[in-house]
């Protein structure tokens, strides 16, 4: 199976696949394949009794519903090349019914939290420094963490205010820069030579002067989280979610938002517009309640 696995990501990434999709794509199949190894069965034995037994081992490890869904279809995508290249007859994945996703309203900060967050950073460290730019300008774009970790220095033209950003497929849209975002990343710019000892072109580093993780990235959200002693549950996509509520709040239109997230579906972006409008009526209520 090792042999058909590397025969199918090298399809993928010939497709243009994401790193992080192929990434996830061979950690599950992987997870598939030693789970079938300890059951003594083969790839081309698998039947739909062998994937209901495997999701049941993924439950018992705590695994969360998205990462058994992702797993099924990661699984379900590999059959469909086996089929393709005549190694198996049937893909034994498709008749398993993958479950529903109980999708969770984001978490947002307000912009009091948010003010709180941005201003944690230490100015005096070069580390804090960096960290306040790379928080400034995620607030101020609604980037995701992979995007943000995969700015070049010629992504951003501070004198026209605005960032080049390539999403998925590396489909490119350009985002405004407001100016607190522009002065903390010409900040940065100017001790960013001090960390990068490898003559890198990101925009970002870490103190070991190479591409940042994900991991990274989310360490230092928790970190300023809890110096600004905010008490919310907060991930590396908070400042993406509040983002775009604020813009909403303060009345940009849907379709413009959905275009700076760069959804490809409005769908998508219209959960930001419920949580503005609950945010809104709580105030209203605080504002005009005798008793609240």
């Amino acid at each position: 199976m090792d042999n058909y696995l590397l025969k199918y990501i090298d399809k993928l990434e010939k497709k243009h696949v994401s790193k992080n999709t192929i990434d996830a794509y061979t950690r599950d199949i992987s997870r598939f394949y030693n789970f079938i190894k300890e059951r003594k069965e083969k790839i081309q034995e698998v039947e739909t009794v062998t994937v209901m037994a495997y999701v049941q081992y993924l439950q018992k490890e705590g695994r969360a519903v998205s990462s058994i869904v992702r797993n099924i279809v990661s699984l379900r995508n590999f059959y469909k090349y086996l089929i393709e290249k005549d190694i198996v007859k049937e893909n034994p994945v498709m008749s398993y019914q993958i479950p529903k996703i109980k999708h969770n309203i984001p978490k947002v900060l307000t912009i009091e939290e948010v003010d709180k967050l941005l201003s944690a950073p230490n100015l005096t460290l070069n580390k804090g420094i960096r960290d306040k730019a790379m928080l400034e300008v995620m607030y101020a774009t609604g980037m995701k963490v992979s995007e943000l970790l995969n700015l070049t220095v010629y992504d951003a033209n501070l004198k026209l205010y605005y960032i080049k950003c390539k999403g998925s497929k590396d489909q490119e849209r350009i985002i405004p820069l407001g100016t607190v975002a522009v002065r903390c990343l010409e900040e940065y710019l100017k001790v960013r030579t001090e960390l990068n000892i490898y003559s890198l072109d990101l925009l970002f580093l870490n103190l070991k002067g190479v591409k940042m993780t994900r991991q990274g990235f989310w360490k230092i959200i928790k970190y300023y989280a809890e110096e600004a002693k905010i008490d919310k549950y907060i991930n590396s996509f908070t400042l993406r979610h509040s983002f775009a509520v604020h813009l909403l709040q303060n009345g940009a239109d849907l379709k413009s938002v959905q275009e700076l997230l760069g959804h490809k579906d409005l769908s998508a972006t219209q959960i930001y517009s419920s949580i503005s409008r609950k945010n809104k009526i709580a105030e209203i209520y605080k504002k005009s309640h005798p008793r609240a």
